[in-house]
């Protein structure tokens, strides 16, 4: 079983917004740092945002500030990307991944599960 599903990817214009939703399955995941990463074609997959098992701290890659924003429900074990003023190199299959310890966010290699991910595409 899975244990992270993503939904709420599709085509947007640029300029447009989505809310990408991680659904997590088993009540310890509201204990978890949950991450959004992303790839685009032919690149290495990168860090968007963060945020801690609380959600009182967030963090952002640099190319996303003040566009997305990372939130988390924990009685349902949802986390939230909203993306606004989406640009086409924002493309790129959208993941979310969990973590139990509180550090390192921005590290692939600390998360210990991912989801499938959900593919996201800007258009100019």
């Amino acid at each position: 079983q899975v244990p992270l599903v993503e939904s709420g990817g599709g085509l947007v214009q640029a300029g447009g917004s989505l809310t990408l939703s991680c659904a997590a399955s088993g009540r310890t995941f509201s204990m978890y740092t949950m991450g959004w990463f992303r790839q685009a074609p032919g690149k290495e997959r990168e860090f968007v945002a963060a945020i801690n098992w609380s959600g009182g701290s967030t963090y952002y890659a640099d190319s996303v500030k003040g566009r997305f924003t990372i939130s988390r429900d924990n009685a349902k074990i949802t986390v939230f990307l909203q993306m606004n003023s989406l640009k086409p190199e924002d493309t790129a299959v959208y993941l979310c991944g969990a973590k139990r310890q509180d550090n390192a966010y921005w590290r692939e290699s600390e998360y210990d599960y991912w989801g499938q991910g959900t593919q996201v595409t800007v258009s100019s």
